[in-house]
């Protein structure tokens, strides 16, 4: 081939690559977005549909394995161009809303199902594009390196990621970009037909026998102990993302830029590791890795011991982040000195999707089931460290006798790796020892623990957390049973929305987020409680822990699924009272703050009734997206800023209460509550759109009263 012809035909392989990963990565989070509100909005969404990914990824490299090593050029271009046909005619990608559940039962499973009929084919012709091109490549441009294809794919996939929440979510319905991409994808087609005539084409190289000791040595086939190797080193950094991205989305907001910054610093990891080995450095990336993972170790711990002052969000995301890096930075900059010639590519490509299936499979099914707090974190942290030993073990058997150094710096890993895992099981420990009940599920991490004070006993009571967040506590002295504590006291917006509204009469009352059950101390014989809540374990411990329901006066009926999904299959309601208080850990539910939803709560609300939106949080302030809904559907508001009382039991909590008629909300006497405006310009969240950045608050909320000029600072839950 003329060095014209090759300059082009490498190009054809770059542009096909780059796009094909493109498209790889943008899907992920767009088909993520698409269902998340049909699947309660939980954490669990984004790290199921990963493990989906990966191990559609693993299938997709053993299927170009195969064709590489099995098949001749004609019979593997032949096979591919048709399997990318039948892809082409399942477009577009969009699900069906049919797939919507219609209980609480676990979603995994119909998760799964449904990406693989929706998106599954075109996602697994995608995924076998990275290795199946490169041997291609090297088939038609013998001489060039294929490895350096191998690093434009991941810049295409960062791209992806970070181009999907600031350019192609703020700006199109995710129907759009479901059509955008199928269009992507038949010119992806299109590009991957002429790879594969270029292929054909090429004459094949015969490769020369080796002659030398050297040259044997250079074509070694990998032993069994590398393999596993490669598949531990990819499996490691796998896990980690999950774990991190868990923990993070728990604590945060299950939002897509939340989801796309961990992958984007796992893939920007690949990038340097494969670009050069220049980037990776062993001593600097292990201090890093130590200092973030005592780190970890330490906003674990203070957790599990509630030091407030570790709980702001700078500097979880710096710490986690920085974990997140240095890990992946390890292992794939340590996969890369164990990488093989070319001849070996798509054993190795597939080495590293079956680690990262299996990282995916112990976070997203493994770890659910099998662990009642997030303790795969602390178990990647390990591993991280452990993996790394490994690999200095292997090199300090081929060290001379007299080079100390492998030895002494494996010596001194091996004991921080067991330090550091005494620490983080202690941790686990503590949590689960100070627990009088635990459970997970695909929701989160739940605990009730007991509460107590030795100074004044009369404060004891039993407290039910989810990830590091309160979502309820009851007294346990019988005359303080009954009082509403926690965000829903007599003078937070909730407390005064339900007590207030029609008092004397009797009443409908609507809760999205059972929580303890607290707002049914404010129930009267006459009214009726109709109470929604996704997660069937805080349904478990709300009844077997906590009085609330079991004490309530008036008529309830707790409904075991996801309260919008509910909603959208009920009559009207005509509740008096809706109230929203669905958070996951200080996770936000965006899906229920958004326009689509707000509608949907209208068509379950008097005329007169009141919409209270329970918006406590220590990130972001969620004021002006209930600016945005009200301005939307012209309803009134009022914020309302209720106090903490320690010895009532009552935390500081934000509110934002809505209605059609201005008279339902003037009517409401505040007490000790302040109303607070409602910030700044009104910003308007939709299924298809949501921007969390509009709304961080990294120092925490500032309030300023309506009346008179007094600012307020909070920290919110």
């Amino acid at each position: 081939m003329s060095q014209p012809g090759r300059a082009l035909s490498a190009i054809v392989f770059f542009v096909t690559v780059f796009l094909s990963a493109f498209l790889l990565f943008q899907v992920q989070p767009l088909i993520s977005k698409f269902i998340l509100p049909w699947f309660g909005g939980s954490p669990a969404v984004w790290t199921t549909c990963m493990l989906f990914f990966q191990v559609a990824l693993f299938g997709g490299y053993l299927y170009a394995h195969l064709l590489v090593s099995k098949l001749g050029a004609k019979a593997q271009a032949t096979l591919h161009i048709s399997l990318m046909i039948v892809a082409a005619c399942l477009l577009p990608i969009a699900p069906d809303p049919s797939w919507k559940p219609t209980d609480a039962n676990d979603p995994v499973g119909r998760i799964l199902l449904l990406l693989t009929v929706t998106v599954g084919l075109p996602y697994f012709v995608l995924s076998t594009t990275g290795p199946l091109l490169q041997g291609w490549f090297a088939r038609a441009l013998p001489g060039s390196s294929p490895y350096r294809l191998y690093a434009l794919s991941n810049i295409g996939s960062l791209l992806a990621l970070l181009s999907y929440p600031f350019l192609v979510e703020p700006r199109w319905a995710t129907e759009q970009q479901a059509s955008f991409w199928s269009a992507g994808f038949v010119a992806f087609t299109v590009l991957c037909v002429l790879c594969a005539t270029i292929a054909m084409r090429a004459k094949p190289v015969k490769a020369e026998p080796a002659n030398s000791t050297t040259d044997a040595a250079i074509d070694v086939t990998p032993t069994t102990s590398t393999i596993l190797l490669w598949v531990a080193l990819a499996a490691v950094p796998s896990a980690m993302l999950l774990a991190v991205t868990n923990q993070v989305c728990t604590d945060i907001a299950v939002v897509p830029f939340l989801w796309v910054a961990p992958l984007a610093l796992y893939l920007l990891t690949f990038i340097l590791c494969f670009e050069s080995d220049r980037w990776y450095r062993r001593r600097i990336f292990t201090t890093g890795l130590i200092l973030t993972s005592v780190g970890t170790a330490v906003l674990l711990w203070g957790s599990a011991l509630n030091w407030r002052s570790t709980s702001g969000f700078v500097l979880q995301g710096s710490i986690y982040f920085g974990l997140l890096f240095c890990s992946c930075m390890v292992c794939h900059g340590e996969l890369v000195t164990l990488k093989p010639t070319p001849r070996h590519l798509t054993l190795f490509y597939l080495c590293l999707s079956l680690g990262g299936a299996i990282g995916g499979l112990f976070v997203g099914l493994f770890a659910p089931h099998y662990f009642t707090t997030l303790l795969e974190l602390p178990i990647a942290i390990v591993a991280t460290c452990v993996a790394l030993l490994l690999v200095m073990l292997r090199e300090s058997k081929s060290a001379p006798v007299d080079a100390p150094q492998p030895i002494m710096d494996s010596s001194l890993l091996g004991v921080f790796a067991l330090l550091l895992g005494a620490a983080l099981w202690m941790q686990s420990e503590h949590v689960s020892r100070n627990a009088l009940a635990s459970s997970r599920n695909c929701y989160g991490t739940l605990r009730v623990k007991q509460q107590s004070s030795e100074r004044n006993p009369e404060l004891n009571a039993y407290v039910l957390q989810h990830g590091q967040i309160r979502h309820g506590h009851q007294f346990q002295r019988a005359d303080r049973r009954r009082w509403p504590t926690s965000f829903y006291g007599p003078d937070g917006g909730g407390g005064i929305a339900v007590s207030q509204h029609r008092a004397g009469q009797s009443k409908r009352v609507g809760v999205i987020g059972l929580g303890t059950g607290t707002l049914a101390v404010y129930a009267q014989p006459e009214d009726y409680y109709r109470l929604y809540e996704i997660n069937p374990d805080v349904v478990t411990l709300a009844r077997e822990h906590f009085t609330y329901l079991s004490e309530c006066l008036a008529k309830n009926d707790v409904v075991i699924e996801d309260g919008r999904i509910a909603l959208e299959h009920e009559e009207p309601n005509r509740f008096d009272v809706l109230v929203l208080d669905a958070f996951s850990g200080d996770a936000i539910p965006t899906h229920l703050l958004t326009r689509d939803c707000a509608e949907l709560y209208l068509k379950h609300l008097a005329d007169d009734g009141i919409l209270a939106c329970h918006i406590s949080n220590r990130h972001v302030d969620l004021r002006p997206v209930c600016a945005g809904i009200a301005q939307a559907f012209d309803l009134q508001t009022r914020a309302v800023l209720g106090p903490k009382d320690s010895e009532k039991g009552t935390s500081l909590s934000v509110w934002v209460l809505m209605s059609r008629q201005s008279e339902s909300l003037s009517a409401l006497r505040l007490g000790k509550a302040q109303e607070v405006t409602m910030g700044s310009e009104p910003i308007l969240w939709t299924d298809a759109f949501s921007n969390l950045l509009s709304v961080l608050q990294p120092k925490g909320m500032q309030f300023e009263l309506v009346k008179g000029r007094k600012s307020i600072a909070s920290a919110g839950k």
